[in-house]
């Protein structure tokens, strides 16, 4: 490494960027497992490999004495597992994280499960080299019915790897899987759904709902396929507004409404552009008791953040026009390159320009089994607050 860039590899973060790379020594293939030095010789860690990627390493172990074997992809997994073992014994939340990449020790890694499934994703080189393996690991420690593959993000193409998707082992998923969340049921299509077919970091956040429900008409705005909305049904809503751009999430919202013993003829179902929905309601005079906004990731990085913070405003500029005095508004961002700081500036000049007080009732976090490591901050992307409109 370079003479003063050993710092961050000192503090442990799993990033070398290609800025920080004095030499490469021999001549190893991307995705192999490589030694940093530091500018005098010394060892620091152990990652892998990938020129291609403004991440020119990403390290895995700050033992000299750990190799990065079979064994040693087994021993991270079991770490990682037995992180959620409340959640792989509840017979009440069947669909949760059990691998977090970096904040789990395993960079590029992602693996969720739903139900008796594994959906893995391998973001990364150097997980595509060692792909084999930790399928085979996965099977062994935990048994599943499958093993479905859903590496169709956007971020593959930084690491020179193609997207794709299929069947990794044992039985292919149905189109739509089965999952309990809080009690809850829910159908999941984890072949082509958004991420890997659910928003399981919104769990506990939907969980939340409970108090503010009863009774209320409300609005699950970018419902996807309603999770939200069907909490707050459950809860004891009068009527849920579901609204999102997508026709076929919405079919899916009303079948997840029956699936919980909920009538779909109680509740509304919008397809549209939002935003545009959102002023049309406030045109319109509508008024809401509940509105949750869990739009889209606004900010793919940090040069969009400007964008997304004037696209984030105006949806919660909306809202707040749209919310009945002492009404409830959930609002939540998952741009990592947002911060909670930045986000809850965004809310006030919202809030300011309506001419309306409002106060902040609770905060909106990832769940529990989307852990933040403290030597990894970058893995807190998402963030929300509780607001009351007075």
């Amino acid at each position: 490494m370079l003479p003063g860039r050993e710092r961050s590899v000192l503090r442990r973060h799993p990033w070398i960027f290609s800025g920080a790379v004095a030499h490469i020594r021999g001549d190893p293939a991307d995705g192999d497992i490589v030694d940093v030095q530091d500018a005098g010789g010394q060892w620091l860690a152990r990652g892998y490999l990938n020129r291609r990627s403004q991440i020119t390493v990403r390290l895995l172990s700050w033992d000299p004495g750990e190799e990065v074997n079979a064994d040693f992809w087994r021993r991270r997994l079991q770490r990682a597992i037995r992180g959620r073992t409340d959640l792989l014994h509840s017979p009440d939340t069947t669909a949760f994280r059990l691998v977090h990449a970096e904040s789990d020790g395993l960079p590029g890694l992602v693996v969720d499960c739903y139900g008796d499934f594994l959906v893995l994703q391998s973001l990364t080189l150097g997980i595509e080299r060692w792909k084999d393996i930790l399928v085979s690991r996965l099977a062994d420690l935990l048994s599943p019915r499958g093993i479905y593959e859903r590496s169709d993000a956007d971020v593959r193409e930084k690491e020179g790897l193609p997207m794709i998707a299929g069947p990794l082992w044992g039985e292919s998923p149905p189109p739509l899987v089965e999952v309990r969340e809080n009690s809850l049921r829910f159908w999941v299509d984890v072949r082509t759904g958004q991420k890997t077919g659910f928003y399981l970091d919104q769990r506990e956040n939907r969980a939340r709902l409970a108090p503010f429900s009863p009774g209320a008409e409300a609005l699950d705005a970018f419902c996807y396929t309603g999770a939200f909305g069907v909490y707050a049904a459950q809860h004891g809503a009068a009527r849920v507004t579901f609204v999102d751009s997508s026709g076929p999430a919405l079919e899916l919202v009303r079948e997840n409404l029956l699936l919980n013993h909920l009538s779909p003829d109680d509740h509304e179902f919008i397809e549209g552009d939002v935003a545009r929905i959102l002023r049309a309601f406030r045109a319109a005079g509508r008024r809401f008791d509940l509105i949750i906004l869990d739009p889209p990731k606004f900010a793919p990085s940090a040069q969009d953040v400007p964008r997304a913070a004037r696209a984030y405003k105006d949806i919660n500029l909306q809202a707040f026009h749209l919310l009945r005095p002492g009404g409830i508004l959930f609002s939540t961002s998952c741009s990592g390159a947002v911060s909670a700081d930045l986000f809850q500036k965004i809310l006030f000049g919202a809030a300011l320009d309506v001419g309306r007080d409002v106060q902040i009732l609770g905060h909106l976090h990832q769940g529990s089994d989307h852990p933040v490591s403290l030597n990894f901050p970058e893995g807190t992307y998402l963030k929300g607050f509780i607001c009351r409109a007075l």
